[in-house]
């Protein structure tokens, strides 16, 4: 956020105010708190339905006689017990009228998410004919392959709305006619689609047709439902013209970017107009890890330097106010136009547009109302957004600036030169605002991030505006638009250095407790540093601020030699006789499988880094078998990591120019490539494997259908081993054909398909009969997965679930000698006790699951 865009809200003092200087002011909270009730309001009626209606005519008819009782005649003013109820009374008219708007809007709105003509296909089960609005650009899959990042089911993912559905009655005919031909229902349903193969650029606002299935997710998800394409979805029409040609102009500027090489080339049009599929997966970590990943998200910040350059130039122009703000409101629409008009970008450009309403009614008082009234009216037209991260961040962000970042410039004048002293409180200030909601994504927090924001601050907005205008002279001077792109390059350049040195110094994370438990510790941690230091202004005495201030570093470093105690205990306690591993590394999967010092993993996940760390945490320095079961990125995408360490490869069909260069690498490493398929066998140490999967016959079409399906089963040298199913990525109907061409007997440890997707012929579970379940799943993944019913059916067959986004790192060992229970190591939280309890050795260990063997 520039400086400009803070001064003004926070200190009153005009344009020209210091915030080392200026005096703070109280706190206007009476818009704001409607609005943050307004918000739980929304948070708890989106997940309940048909509760809306009724809260909101409850809410209003409390809030109207709550007025009715304030304004009674005849009322003693002297009597100080009825004052106290009329003060009561009428403060909280508007958090009750706040309530009522907004239960209203999620009774108006909870029908059109789910039309009646799309609820009754579903309750069908039948696949749906429909017209899908993109509301993100898709690029096409580089060599073939999937988009990095996005991969699902060998195509990407997309945000959409289906406006327009097809009853079955009038859905496309074999005769071949079309959807427009067959009188389509108009709707607009906000959905998340599956596995799109986009063979060109797809931008914002495309619309395309063909026939889905939807899987609906639960009711206090932002979408509705995920959709997979059962045809080719061919795209009928284009986005409006102005969102084209600035499509027209990211598109220039990416290939603008292609001659520029490093990590400098790759992160600035993710700076400049928010376009990161440049950025290669450890940059993104780096980034991620020293707290600058919000420099490509398009945040509020982003808008904020463009609102800033605005505003600077007016008032060298001696412009008068209104102008000003008029011209700086008309650049922002025109950023955001230029880097898309996704539903993130548009809430990021409310934000800003936020701090400059208040920026222009030069009292600074009504910053934090005008927030608020911003934030409720979000909410009152998309209440499901009340559930999503990047809203919540957005908000805690903007409130930091116009009510911490002043202030604390203030303070940290008394140290630092008075230029330095807002670069480093406007980032400051930001983090531990958002840092409680932080912790519920990722347990650490990053203590090198204010270091490398405040490195960072002064090349972050050279690069955006400087980006830009490189963006902007593309297709008009190309010569020139090269050299000022090379300029930019050079802050990127910094930027992503300042990321890579930042992420990698010692003690860069601090582990911190997980979940709602260590969002609250968290929370109240730094509410005590706050008082503690006296911001946004000073509360209670100079003795007991301090107190405080005593209090909270006892509790940091009590929770913080907790934690990473707990987690060195944890990690001494690793079975070393483990027999199957479930590595952690995010939506993708990664198993191995160790016996008498030979050692097999089942893919690689999707990021090399991620599983390197894995192998080195487990000591793996070669491996006997690889098995690639199918080729999408979320299970080969980590090859790099592996090549030069591999002795066999079993991989199935190829289809892509992708798939050969991955198995064209493992064979330059020195690997023997071995296509397989159902009926191959082989052993592992102790272990005998066979593959139930793919048919081998030709014809087999690569995908997740044609995923290796393997079975490991213990030798007479090991009895009580562990046996596995693996299901690679198989669906459904794939699912029922493995279940029909073989006689599956159960297993210890099954592997389920597909990231636990909802796509799953359920039989096949209750045949294998399996007491242990492993899922590989990203955490907060945008798939809906692991799907609720699944793990629901799971749980009822006495299956107890591990997860890598809930369990990381998780090893399984054969049980102890007179115990008939596995073994069950996980990196963090607990594994639930899901198994029969005459499954159970009442004598094995507290982690120990009921196991088959």
């Amino acid at each position: 956020m520039s400086a400009a865009a803070v001064r003004g809200p926070v200190h009153g003092a005009g344009d020209t105010a210091d915030p080392s200087t200026a005096r703070p002011r109280s706190i206007d909270l009476r818009l704001a708190l409607p609005a943050l009730v307004g918000w739980l309001t929304a948070v708890v009626l989106v997940g309940v339905s048909g509760a809306a209606a009724a809260v909101a005519l409850a809410a209003l008819a409390l809030a109207i006689g709550a007025a009715i009782a304030c304004r009674r005649p005849g009322r003693a003013a002297g009597r100080a017990g009825e004052t106290w109820v009329t003060a009561v009374l009428a403060a909280s008219i508007p958090s009750l009228v706040a309530v009522a708007v907004t239960a209203a809007a999620v009774a108006l709105a909870a029908p059109a998410r789910l039309p009646p003509v799309l609820a009754g296909e579903l309750e069908r089960g039948a696949t749906v004919a429909v017209v899908l609005e993109l509301e993100q650009t898709v690029q096409p899959a580089l060599d073939g392959g999937p988009d990095a990042g996005s991969t699902f089911g060998g195509g990407t993912s997309a945000d959409a709305l289906i406006v327009a559905v097809t009853p079955a009655d009038a859905s496309l005919a074999a005769n071949g006619s079309t959807l427009s031909e067959a009188a389509p229902v108009a709707v607009r349903v906000p959905v998340r689609v599956l596995g799109l193969e986009a063979t060109e650029r797809l931008p914002l606002g495309t619309r395309l047709e063909g026939r889905v299935r939807v899987i609906p997710l639960d009711a206090g998800e932002d979408r509705v439902a995920l959709v997979r394409a059962v045809t080719e979805l061919a795209p009928i029409g284009r986005p409006p013209p102005v969102v084209g040609a600035a499509d027209g102009l990211r598109a220039g500027f990416l290939e603008l970017m292609q001659p520029f090489e490093g990590d400098g080339g790759d992160l600035l049009p993710g700076l400049a107009i928010g376009d990161t599929t440049a950025v290669s997966d450890d940059l993104d970590a780096d980034m991620k890890r020293s707290a600058l990943s919000h420099l490509t998200a398009v945040s509020g910040a982003n808008c904020a330097i463009v609102v800033g350059l605005v505003l600077g130039i007016g008032a060298l122009a001696r412009w008068p106010r209104p102008v000003r703000v008029a011209v700086a409101l008309a650049a922002l629409g025109g950023f955001v136009v230029l880097v898309t008009p996704e539903p993130s970008v548009v809430r990021a450009a409310v934000m800003a547009a936020v701090v400059l309403l208040a920026l222009a009614s030069g009292r600074p008082a009504r910053g934090l109302p005008v927030l608020g009234l911003a934030v409720l009216g979000i909410i009152v037209l998309d209440p499901w957004i009340a559930r999503e991260y990047g809203f919540v961040l957005s908000v805690l962000a903007t409130a930091s600036l116009l009510v911490l970042a002043g202030p604390l410039a203030t303070l940290l004048g008394r140290w630092l030169p008075a230029p330095l002293a807002l670069p480093v409180a406007v980032p400051l200030a930001a983090q531990v605002a958002c840092q409680p909601v932080l912790i519920l994504l990722a347990p650490e927090v990053p203590l090198s991030g204010v270091l490398a924001n405040m490195l960072a601050a002064p090349a972050a907005p050279v690069a955006t505006i400087v980006g830009m205008v490189a963006c902007l002279l593309a297709p008009i001077i190309p010569p020139l638009a090269m050299l000022v792109a090379g300029i930019a390059w050079l802050p990127a350049a910094w930027i992503a250095g300042v990321a890579r040195v930042c992420s990698a110094l010692p003690g860069a994370l601090l582990p911190w407790p997980e979940g709602a438990v260590g969002a609250l510790l968290l929370a109240a941690l730094t509410v005590a540093a706050l008082i503690a230091a006296g911001l946004p202004a000073p509360l209670g005495s100079p003795r007991l601020r301090l107190r405080v201030a005593m209090a909270a570093v006892a509790a940091l470093a009590i929770i913080a030699g907790a934690t990473a105690g707990a987690a060195a205990l944890r990690a001494l306690g690793r079975p070393a006789d483990w027999v199957i591993a479930q590595c952690d590394i995010g939506q993708g999967d990664a198993v191995l499988v160790r016996s008498a010092g030979a050692v097999a993993l089942i893919d690689t996940g999707a990021d090399p880094a991620l599983l390197a760390r894995c192998l080195d945490t487990l000591g793996i320095t070669r491996l006997d078998l690889l098995v690639l079961t199918h080729f999408d990125l979320d299970h080969a995408g980590g090859v790099p990591a592996v090549v030069g360490r591999v002795e066999t490869v079993l991989h199935g069909p190829t289809g892509r120019p992708s798939d050969e260069a991955v198995l064209d690498a493992l064979a330059a490493g020195g690997a023997t490539l071995r296509l397989s398929g159902e009926g191959d066998r082989g052993t592992l140490g102790d272990y005998a494997w066979r593959l139930l999967g793919p048919p081998d016959h030709r014809g087999v079409e690569p995908g997740n259908d044609a995923s290796l399906v393997l079975e490991l089963r213990p030798g007479p040298a090991c009895p009580r081993c562990p046996s596995m199913l693996a299901l690679g990525d198989l669906g459904a109907e794939a699912q029922l054909r493995l279940a029909a061409a073989h006689d599956l007997r159960p297993v210890d440890v099954v592997k389920v398909s597909h990231h636990g997707s909802p796509d799953q012929h359920l039989p096949l579970y209750a045949t294998v009969a399996a007491p242990l379940a492993l899922i590989g799943v990203g955490a907060e993944n945008t798939y809906g997965h692991p799907a609720p019913g699944l793990l629901a059916e799971l749980a009822a067959g006495g299956t107890t679930v591990v997860r890598s986004d809930a369990h990381g790192l998780a090893l399984i060992g054969p049980p102890a000698v007179g115990q008939s229970a596995l073994r069950v190591w996980v990196e963090r939280g607990a594994v639930e006790q899901l198994a029969p309890a005459d499954a159970v050795d009442p004598a094995a260990p507290a982690d120990a699951v009921g196991g088959a063997g």
